[in-house]
């Protein structure tokens, strides 16, 4: 089954297939993610992502790496013919791939051994890695802690949870003091729990620029909680590196 991304900012590249599928290690892995890409020569392809805020496994021909979440748009140039798989990670599993602090793998990756590359090489050619990370990843299903299921529960409901507008709402819900909850998010995503309220409202926000461009943005900024539309456009310039206006001409354009 495939499973929709908002972290995806211009999707259709007609040079590139994207898929993603759950793999039912939930306290693991949120989804497994295969970009292919055949573009002729002389051309690239420019792919925009607002990233999760969590950990992704990335496997090429070649190595594996675990790259930390960013705060602001990742831009990458796609060229030539070639593949990836990721496995977005839920923030519990982070531990047991580095013991590197989250917060200083932030926007940056180290190289994870003991991956199967050349097994998720063979896999992408017949047409199903997915199959491949189960197997890899599924020893470490009952190494994810207590702390961590309760990182992955706010991690949800941040995203969930569309009247969550503040850090002590989100630690209520979870049943932790704020600074508890502070401390456990950082130490698993290296991010603060404001974030993951701030990364759903504008993950959103692009989503339905991009298919409805004609929404009216002051609107948009109340349902999304902001307290006016300039606050709104100043926070989303800041991170995806254009004013809303710009997303809504770029998907009129696209349409």
């Amino acid at each position: 089954m495939t499973v929709e991304s908002r972290g995806h900012l211009n999707p259709g590249a007609p040079e590139v297939a994207l898929d993603r599928a759950p793999i039912g290690l939930d306290d693991l892995v949120r989804w497994v993610w295969t970009a292919r890409w055949d573009v002729p020569p002389g051309r690239t392809v420019r792919q925009r992502v607002l990233q999760y805020p969590a950990f992704n496994l990335v496997t090429d021909p070649v190595t594996a790496t675990l790259h930390g979440p960013r705060t602001g748009v990742d831009v990458r140039e796609l060229a030539g013919r070639s593949w990836v798989v990721g496995v977005l990670l839920r923030p519990g599993a982070t531990p047991l791939f580095t013991a590197t602090a989250p917060a200083a793998l932030r926007g940056t990756a180290e190289e994870v051994r003991g991956a199967p590359v050349a097994e998720l090489t063979a896999a992408v050619a017949a047409g199903d890695p997915a199959a491949t990370v189960r197997d890899w990843l599924a020893p470490l299903a009952d190494r994810v802690t207590d702390a961590g299921r309760l990182v992955n529960r706010a991690c949800a409901l941040a995203e969930s949870r569309a009247d969550v507008l503040r850090a002590d709402q989100l630690a209520e819900l979870v049943g932790v003091a704020p600074r508890t909850l502070e401390r456990l998010v950082r130490g698993h995503v290296g991010l603060t729990p404001l974030w993951l309220i701030e990364c759903r409202r504008l993950q959103h926000a692009a989503a339905v620029l991009r298919t409805d461009p004609d929404t009216a943005l002051a609107g948009l900024a109340a349902d999304l909680g902001y307290a006016d539309q300039a606050h709104f456009t100043r926070r989303y310039r800041a991170v995806l590196g254009e004013t809303p206006g710009a997303t809504r001409q770029a998907a009129r354009a696209a349409g």
